[in-house]
């Protein structure tokens, strides 16, 4: 099933109602603030920032709204301070999930995601008690490959690439992510998603009424402003 990817995500992101439009600008920006923060302005010298700015023009963020994002980041605006969380758990007929957030006060955010879990049946874990089952991988998204491509992947330092029926995942190695992405732009071939992601070692099959439980956790985590990423072992 889809939904346990930070590329599928985005997809739903992209079809929201302008009503929900803005939780998705929000964590944009939250994502370009931190990344500022952590690595200074400059996206040239960031690559952090570069990703986060480049999800924010996929997701057709407005340029001023990108600025301010980083102006926050580097101190040259005023706002909250925005602090990086992680939560770890299981969600519906004990599936492992690991939700990261972007948030300015913790106790909101820690409350209501404990809340959510609750409500779909799973409940909030202690460190390590599932991220274990995940190991971290850099996920890049591209619309077409080749077999000569691939084997170029492979030969530029890709651990793996699946073809899919809408394009390919490639998997590298998290310090790796930078060197794939250029390999393939140098290429010209446009790059529609990279980040680096919690990848599940094995994957859970779900009947179709725990699935749809989790597609309806899924969606509120989605319209939740404080999170930014989720990822399960959901097959």
């Amino acid at each position: 099933m889809s939904g346990h990817s930070k590329w599928a995500q985005i997809h739903r992101q992209k079809g929201v109602a302008d009503t929900k439009r803005g939780a998705v600008f929000t964590k944009l920006g939250n994502a370009i603030t931190a990344a500022a923060k952590s690595g200074g302005g400059d996206p040239d010298a960031n690559f952090k920032l570069r990703l986060a700015i480049d999800q924010a023009k996929a997701s057709n963020l407005p340029k001023d709204n990108i600025e301010r994002a980083i102006k926050r980041g580097t101190g040259e605006l005023g706002g909250g301070t925005i602090e990086t969380v992680v939560y770890e758990g299981f969600g519906p007929a004990g599936i492992a999930i690991i939700i990261e957030g972007l948030t300015d006060n913790r106790n909101r955010t820690s409350s209501a995601i404990k809340h959510l879990l609750a409500k779909y049946g799973g409940s909030l874990g202690g460190p390590n008690s599932v991220s274990w089952l995940f190991v971290q991988k850099g996920v890049l998204r591209i619309k077409e490959i080749t077999d000569e491509l691939e084997l170029d992947l492979i030969d530029a330092g890709a651990l793996d690439v699946v073809r899919e029926d809408d394009g390919a995942t490639i998997y590298t190695m998290p310090n790796d992510l930078k060197k794939i992405k250029n390999f393939l732009e140098l290429q010209k071939i446009i790059v529609d998603y990279a980040e680096v992601e919690q990848v599940a070692k094995e994957k859970k099959a779900l009947n179709d009424e725990e699935a749809q439980n989790l597609q309806k956790l899924f969606g509120e985590l989605d319209n939740d402003e404080d999170v930014s990423n989720y990822y399960t072992n959901a097959e």
